[in-house]
């Protein structure tokens, strides 16, 4: 007995190995450290230069650098235009080890990502209205391995999960002037294909405009076309590297990507939030010296920068940091003071208008002059003001809402003595950047607070109950939210970068063990 059971033991091993050859080999079990998402704390800073440098950051795993957009002195002969490098073998003590310039290759970069040991740059031209480029450079020795032409102003660039894509929003903002206003676009970059590129207009989805705006997408440019109006911001991807969905910030919209097809699937326009309801009181002025929230008869534009994509239990949930974002150039600009001569207020809609006006009441409110006329006869019975001081969780199959932080951003910040009153007027705490992971067994959501220079930590794992865990302070001016997860980490803990663009500070965050 004992050798027969020997001798089928060395047949099922043999069997085993032929069958692991002919597959590779098997699959290690994922990497876990327990940690404790809500005790994020500072390990290390680097100041890489003045006001520009810092706004965005990617980490490559395999040479454990660190690569940040640097841009300083735009239009000056003094600019730089370089991705910074930096050693990232010890979080805590981060060096400069050098620079990739991206003079080369046109004007300023504004996004990086990595994937699989290549780097891939959003470059836009030196005339911002003319196509950009996507360069992709070895994260090792920093050569160039490819230069694709995109759509005017990438404004952000991003590899698919699978690495198999690149895609960039193309903002396509208009010049200063406002006489030239190319199409806003989205380019999928097929990277197996040598780099084979389709960029995406919205001319597609043209037919659906006046359905889009009645239900709060905005298109308002001067002599504004769908197609041209259009100023995608920001991607993010499924994990199964077939969707995506990309922010239309002006434009207070999602569009939603079929990868594989290549071809716009859909639009989500999100509408707008109610100042004038519990749990969304807000502080309209700048001038008081004190957070003081109340309700107000405002409405606000989601009008989200960054977003993020998490799934659960099959469905992709986005969370949106919804920054708003006003239309300003030389021949046209949507934003006035509510006490401007100019704003007319609707004496049936708002009687106490007079009073509203007042600097201790609405009279300092930022608001856009783009929306509130509903009736077309020269006053405003709405008004409305650029972004929605919170994040959100929409629904990615649909684009129905989820969650909306209400205004908890603001009261956490004030609670931490982070929060700027010099912004009230305008868009509050402003958040901007966000970035989802998971920290030990949570899910977790950062947001970045772009004028209280701040980020604010929630766990998400239920994703229409997101629960506040902790504020982080940072540098000035946070653009670039950063996750490393433990597994891709150099010191196998999950790591959190953020860059800022007002002070060129990078700093980095990361939690307890349990």
């Amino acid at each position: 007995m004992h050798k027969r059971l020997l001798l089928a033991l060395m047949i099922s091993a043999a069997l085993g190995c032929k069958k692991n050859d002919n597959k590779g080999p098997l699959p290690e079990p994922d990497f876990f450290v327990n940690e404790d998402a809500k005790t994020f704390a500072e390990i290390g800073t680097i100041d890489i230069g003045e006001t520009g440098a810092a706004e965005i950051s990617a980490y490559d795993p395999d040479t454990k650098k660190l690569f940040v957009v640097k841009n300083e002195g735009e239009g000056t002969a003094a600019a730089v235009n370089r991705i910074e490098v930096i050693d990232f073998k010890d979080p805590s003590k981060m060096t400069i080890i050098g620079n990739i310039s991206v003079q080369p290759f046109g004007g300023v970069v504004n996004s990086l990502s990595v994937h699989s040991g290549k780097l891939a740059a959003a470059i836009q031209a030196t005339d911002k209205t003319s196509n950009g480029k996507v360069v992709v450079f070895k994260t090792g020795d920093h050569s160039v391995i490819s230069q694709i032409n995109v759509g005017a102003l990438p404004d952000m660039v991003t590899f698919s999960p699978d690495g198999k894509f690149i895609m960039t929003a193309n903002e396509g903002e208009p010049n200063a002037s406002y006489t030239t206003d190319p199409e806003g676009t989205v380019s999928i970059i097929s990277v197996a294909e040598n780099y084979a590129v389709t960029t995406l207009n919205f001319s597609s989805m043209a037919g659906q405009q006046n359905a889009l705006m009645q239900k709060g997408f905005r298109v308002f440019g001067p002599s504004a076309t769908f197609v041209k109006d259009i100023e995608p911001e920001y991607v993010t991807i499924s994990a199964d590297s077939k969707t995506a969905w990309v922010t239309l910030q002006e434009n207070n919209g999602i569009a939603k990507i079929d990868i594989p097809s290549k071809t716009i699937s859909n639009i989500f326009p999100l509408g707008f939030k109610d100042y004038n309801t519990d749990g969304n009181e807000i502080d309209p002025t700048d001038d008081d010296k004190a957070y003081a929230a109340a309700k107000w008869p405002v409405k606000g534009v989601y009008m989200p920068d960054a977003v993020a994509v998490m799934e659960s239990n099959g469905t992709p949930y986005l969370f949106t940091a919804n920054e708003g974002d006003a239309r300003e150039y030389d021949t046209f600009a949507e934003v006035k003071r509510v006490k401007d001569k100019t704003v007319i207020l609707d004496a049936t809609k708002f009687p106490n208008a007079a009073d509203l006006k007042k600097d201790g009441k609405l009279g300092r409110l930022n608001i856009t002059t783009t929306l509130g006329d509903t009736d077309g006869d020269g006053d405003l019975d709405e008004l409305y003001s650029l972004g929605a001081r919170s994040f959100n969780v929409w629904n990615g199959s649909n684009g129905t809402l989820v969650f909306d932080s209400k205004n908890e951003l603001d009261k956490e910040a004030v609670k931490a003595g982070v929060y700027d009153d010099g912004r009230s007027d305008d868009k509050s705490v402003e958040p901007e950047g966000i970035t989802t992971g998971t920290v030990g067994r949570t899910k977790v959501a950062f947001v970045g607070l772009e004028r209280a220079d701040a980020v604010a930590v929630y766990d998400v794992s239920n994703p229409a109950s997101p629960v506040f865990l902790q504020m982080l302070k940072c540098g000035d001016a946070p653009e670039g939210v950063l996750f490393i997860p433990a597994k891709d980490s150099p010191t196998k803990k999950s790591l959190l970068v953020v860059s800022s663009e007002n002070d060129g500070v990078v700093k980095v965050y990361t939690p307890n063990t349990i």
